[in-house]
């Protein structure tokens, strides 16, 4: 009688176990669903000819697909003023320059915040997560002034130093850090190890999952940024400032317009796929906690 009734709450448990795995497969599936929608419908929009892109309400598919939009959106960036590999090289720079730099400056302040105790550094880290409130458009006078006064405004500066200085590098790096466990910074101290060599060959290693994901957002905003009110000079001028004005010109140039939002999308979308597999298994392997 104890062996059935055991029996019995084993299959019970299996079959729950059973129908909760499947359950939150069906709720990832839908939200996998949700989630590449847009991007599907971003493709289909730029292959689609004229004729069908004003269709209302608009289609999911497309009937005579076409890749003219990419040759006009190509055709016009050969007609540009300025060079457009000049704005390509502007948008490539500024990208790499401030990620790279947001990664190593955000990791090197949140050491210190994460693992030592110093004076105010309770009310520093609470500083840093109050400002992770304020919107970048409140911060754009601001920035403007300081830039202003440092005779940085129509340079690179104006936009890759401010990508330093995100507080969510700081917040997002000092999360990670503090997981650590103290046992390996004694233990590396014991055997001789200088800050500098436990920051690099400890620290980071162990934080990949942290700037990998940094690296993700800081990608993403800096290669989508289109603001010209610190960069006036067309040769300095980004990517997204050049296919807003290819984008600008009406019903004739919608298609191309159409075509642009996905090119915009492609390398924002492959750091993403390189670094996500990174991110999952560095999260599942690095990092020894107490």
């Amino acid at each position: 009688m104890a062996i059935r009734i055991f029996r019995m709450k084993a299959g019970n448990r299996v079959n729950r176990r059973v129908s909760g795995d499947i359950s939150v497969t069906l709720f990832l599936v839908v939200c996998a669903i949700i989630m590449v929608i847009p991007l599907y419908y971003a493709i289909i929009q730029s292959i689609k000819p004229i004729s069908e892109l004003y269709i209302f309400p608009p289609r999911m598919y497309v009937t005579n697909p076409t890749i003219d939009n990419y040759a006009d959106l190509f055709r016009l960036m050969s007609t540009s003023w300025v060079p457009f590999s000049r704005y390509i090289f502007n948008t490539v720079m500024i990208t790499f320059v401030g990620t790279f730099g947001h990664i190593i400056l955000a990791s090197m302040a949140a050491y210190p915040l994460a693992k030592y105790k110093f004076p105010f550094s309770d009310a520093f880290a609470k500083l840093v997560r109050f400002a992770l409130m304020f919107n970048a458009t409140v911060l754009t006078i601001p920035t403007y002034i300081v830039m202003a006064k440092l005779g940085w405004i129509d340079t690179y500066w104006s936009l890759i130093v401010p990508a330093f200085g995100s507080s969510l590098g700081l917040y997002l790096m000092q999360n990670f850090m503090a997981d650590l466990a103290d046992a390996i910074f004694e233990a590396a101290k014991i055997d001789g190890a200088k800050e500098g060599r436990i920051f690099w060959r400890i620290v980071m290693p162990n934080v990949k999952s942290g700037w990998l994901t940094l690296m993700i957002f800081s990608v993403q905003s800096l290669w989508n940024m289109n603001n010209t009110m610190y960069i006036y000079s067309e040769e300095l001028k980004t990517l997204p400032y050049a296919i807003a004005q290819i984008s600008s010109g009406g019903y004739a140039r919608a298609g191309a317009a159409a075509a642009a939002v996905v090119v915009m999308m492609l390398v924002p979308i492959a750091v993403f796929i390189f670094s996500q597999s990174n991110v999952i298994e560095t999260m599942a392997k690095s990092g020894i906690k107490e």
